[in-house]
């Protein structure tokens, strides 16, 4: 069992709670997902605190079960945006399924990803299904430590990068090319690490738009007992 600590916990009054709930809410409405980058450079220690941030979520019996790569190369870079088209491009001439094209019809998608060059960092979540002999690894049939609720714990992680990067003035997408095996074969990722989602990170294009789209308001999202 692990060392028991005191929680580190900083009470706040009722108001000061409404305060910051109504700042972070009202930061984060302005969230939006951007498509058109600048090739402003952005600083690795701004990247690396998402990640850290990122690393911060709760996950299955604590088992972290994230990897994140950074990418920066522009020939890795380049090589990501050939196959993610490849990918994407096979997608909206066959794979999609028209309901699903009419759903994306509004944002304005199509297979071309000019972002993932000009970005100027490409941040790949993986997910661990388990773990190998080593850290976290001892007491695994076969070297293996199975890894539970991987999904779940990644997709929090992910929120949270999302967040941290809005917070700091950067933007990003949350890209899912379908399928996503390349990333794994092109960044040289073990076997029990599945790409889970990729972020391109830097700064809107001066001049971007993003699709006039309105959010869920709260009596479409919360239900009260």
């Amino acid at each position: 069992m692990a060392e028991r600590v005191p929680l580190d916990f900083e009470p706040v009054t009722p108001a000061e709670s409404a305060a910051r709930a109504d700042a972070f809410y009202h930061e984060m409405a302005r969230r939006r997902s951007v498509r058109d980058f600048s090739d402003r450079p952005v600083p690795r220690a701004l990247v690396e605190r998402a990640i850290q941030t990122a690393a911060t979520a709760p996950s299955g019996a604590h088992q972290q079960p994230w990897t994140f790569v950074a990418v920066q190369d522009p020939d890795t870079k380049r090589q990501i945006r050939e196959a993610a088209e490849a990918e994407e491009r096979a997608f909206y001439a066959d794979r999609a399924p028209d309901d699903w094209l009419d759903a994306l019809a509004p944002l304005g998608t199509d297979w071309q990803k000019p972002f993932l060059e000009t970005a100027p960092w490409l941040v790949v979540l993986f997910a661990q299904r388990w773990s190998p002999a080593g850290r976290g690894g001892e007491g695994g049939a076969g070297g293996r430590r199975k890894h539970y609720y991987v999904q779940e714990s990644c997709g929090i992680a992910a929120g949270l990068f999302v967040a941290a990067l809005h917070h700091m003035g950067l933007a990003t997408l949350t890209h899912t090319p379908a399928p996503m095996r390349f990333l794994g074969e092109l960044l040289d990722r073990p076997a029990h690490e599945a790409p889970f989602v990729l972020f391109p990170v830097g700064y809107p294009a001066p001049g971007a738009t993003v699709p006039d789209l309105e959010r869920k308001g709260l009596d479409e999202v919360a239900v009260w007992r």
